[in-house]
């Protein structure tokens, strides 16, 4: 499916989207492309179709969790940052998977990071404009 979208915060906040003069992004319903609860906004749809959809948190990216919350030693990060909280960091785990993570407080020798997903706890607004769907 081609498209073009924009996906805000339910207070009307920008998060991503494409620019009109942009190219339209290409999605695999099914393949994790998007989470479940935006890619079952998009079923049905055909070419030319518009919508506007409010995607709970529990059906976009989750809810906050409290144990996804590490605090790691303050020399895992550069030393010339200053560190505030609100930081967003990429961090490569043992097995090679990169995971992003934010700082939500910081200490002389910790920084508590919070591994949740940015948007996990939002419900979010869905707008989409279907250019194609599959061969068309």
């Amino acid at each position: 499916m081609t498209l073009r979208f924009q996906l805000a915060l339910a207070d009307g906040t920008r998060v991503e989207g494409t620019d009109p003069d942009e190219a339209p992004w290409e999605v695999v319903i099914g393949h994790g492309d998007l989470p479940e609860g935006l890619e079952r906004c998009l079923l049905g749809l055909g070419a030319g179709e518009r919508g506007r959809f409010l995607v709970a948190a529990a059906d976009a990216y989750g809810e906050k969790e409290g144990n996804a919350r590490e605090i790691l030693p303050r020399g895992d990060f550069p030393a010339d940052v200053d560190l505030i909280p609100g930081m967003a960091f990429s961090f490569t785990l043992p097995d090679g998977q990169e995971v992003m993570g934010q700082v939500v407080a910081v200490a002389e020798t910790g920084v508590e990071v919070d591994f949740s997903h940015p948007l996990a706890g939002h419900d979010l607004v869905f707008d989409v404009d279907v250019v194609a769907v599959g061969g068309d």
